[in-house]
């Protein structure tokens, strides 16, 4: 199964140039009112105030674009930012068999995808991935898919044990 939000990516920049232009006219607002104006009081800063709270809950809310590849063998998984340098691109490749379990954290203002695998010696890995930009269909497809992939690496186990 494929899985992908990146035709949404220039939504999610109309989104963030309409933020970066409501800051600086915000900015603008203030600086005028607190040379020229003086009708709003200390309420002009909330021309600059609303503006940027937009823009921390737009970056707290994490990796704008997520890929998920489940055909063939491995598992594919991307998350990256729709502004390259904020933060690093998050790319993982394994196969399907070292995939233990896996979890949807849903806070209130992101959600997050944790993966457990297992590691060359045994050892538990846990990935984390940013899907707070998914749609609620995305994100009961990509469950749906995790949930198969699990059902067959126990089956697979169950049937190596009673054989050896």
């Amino acid at each position: 199964m494929r899985l992908s939000n990146r035709s949404r990516i220039p939504i999610y920049n109309s989104v963030l140039t309409l933020i970066n232009v409501l800051i600086v006219i915000g900015l603008a607002g203030f600086i005028l009112e607190k040379t020229r104006l003086a009708m709003f009081g200390n309420e002009s800063v909330l021309f600059v105030l609303l503006p940027v709270v937009l823009l921390i809950l737009f970056l707290v809310r994490g990796r704008q674009i997520f890929e998920y590849d489940s055909d063939g063998e491995a598992v594919n998984f991307k998350n990256r930012n729709i502004i390259p340098f904020l933060s690093k691109e998050i790319r993982d490749e394994f196969p399907k068999y070292k995939i233990l379990s896996y979890e949807v954290v849903n806070a209130i203002v992101f959600k997050k995808l944790y993966i457990k695998i297992k590691s060359k010696k045994e050892h538990i890995a846990v990935l984390k991935y940013d899907i707070s930009y998914l749609t609620d269909k995305e994100i009961k497809d990509l469950k749906f898919s995790l949930k198969k992939i699990i059902k067959a690496n126990r089956e697979a186990n169950r049937e190596g044990k009673t054989q050896g």
